[in-house]
Formats: C-alpha cells, structure tokens, sequence
C-alpha cells in the first residue's frame, strides 16, 4: 500500500521512508507541502498521508485544509506529524482535516499502529463507497409508476403513452417489475362468477326440456 510522506527535514525525512519500507508499505515522498498537495491532487493518489506540520511554503495543516475542499469519492487518510502538541494543536490539526495527530518525537511501534488503524478505515470507507455504487445503480435500472395515471371509471382500463386503452395488468407490467397472477376475489365469486355458473345450469336444463316438448 502506497503512503505519502511529506517532511521537508531530511534526516526525518529518510528515517520515515526506511521505516515504511522495512513495513512492507510503498513510500511516495516528498519534500514540502505544495509538492505534497499535487500527488494527493493527482490520479491514483496514496490512500494514506503523513503529512509534517511545519514546513516553508505550506505546512501540513493547509495542504489538509486544501485536500478536505476539494470534491472525491476515493478515501484518504491523513496522519498529521509534529512537535506540537498542546490540545489546542491537537484540535487545530483535527480541524484542518487530519484524521490523527502524532507528536514528535515518536514511537514507531505506535506509528505502525496508527497506520493500521488508517488502512483499516480506508478498507472500510472504499467498501462501503463500492456498495452505495452498487445500490445506486440497482435503484436506477428499477422501473417505477408515477405521477397521473388516465384510468376509465367503468372498464377500469389505463390510457397508455401512444393514447391507446390498456388493460391494468398490461400497463403495469410494462411501466415497472411487477408480475401478476391472476385469481378471483369472494365479491366477484359471488356477484360474477356464481351467477354466471348459475345461468349455464338453467341453459343446460331448459335445453332438454325444449327438445321433449318439440318432440
């Protein structure tokens, strides 16, 4: 994995990269804040940034502050390193838009440790942006029923988009996902289909008698 270092002290500098290396992690280093700002700016950045505080032209907290404005979807973490360290440095650094502060001069097992809990977050926050990705386009392919809809008050049949009469299950089957199965409600089993049944028995037993009496 691929963090940026961006300290403009050499030795600091170099300790940091070799620490990184011997991690197994990928360093992209830097030596000031305004070259720092550019790689995070550019394609296929670091995930995750250790940023100095101090440094000419422009320290960490502005490169923070500049990269928190800016519109992306892609996760980035950011560890804020320096020798200040008052609450109030702590919740400046915060502020600007780091996601942790380490103070110099610092333990490197606690710093390995700092950078585990941001590759964590990173997993997470590219997981979770992978899923809503997902979701969006499941809701945008998903057909839905809207607005008006013209439906005939006897026939109960829906005026369609080319003015042509529709039977209801044909309309919204067409304008969303949904399937129907047809059956026969208790009202129109009595008020329909009974009656129906009924008149074909009287049919089925006055044609015999009309035949023996033209007999």
């Amino acid at each position: 994995m691929q963090i940026l270092i961006a300290e403009d002290d050499l030795i600091s500098r170099r300790m940091l990269e070799a620490t990184l290396s011997k991690w197994d992690y990928e360093p992209v280093v830097t030596c000031g804040g305004r070259e720092a700002l550019e790689v995070l700016q550019g394609k296929d950045c670091p995930r995750l940034a250790i940023l100095d505080w101090m440094m000419p032209g422009m320290d960490g907290i502005e490169v923070c502050r500049r990269v928190r404005a800016r519109e992306s979807c892609e996760p980035l973490y950011i560890l804020l390193l320096t020798a200040k360290g008052t609450k109030q440095d702590i919740v400046t650094g915060l502020e600007a838009g780091a996601d942790d502060y380490l103070a110099k001069p610092f333990d490197r097992n606690e710093l390995r440790a700092r950078l585990r809990v941001g590759e964590r977050v990173v997993q997470l926050q590219s997981s979770l942006a992978e899923r809503v990705r997902q979701l969006e386009e499941a809701l945008a392919s998903v057909k839905q029923l809207q607005g008006l809809i013209p439906i005939c008050c006897y026939c109960k049949k829906i005026r369609g988009d080319q003015d042509y009469w529709q039977q209801v299950e044909a309309y919204v089957s067409a304008h969303s996902e949904a399937r129907f199965s047809h059956g026969i409600c208790p009202e129109c089993m009595e008020t329909v289909v009974r009656r129906e049944l009924e008149q074909m028995s009287s049919a089925e037993t006055e044609t015999p008698a009309l035949s023996e009496a033209a007999s």
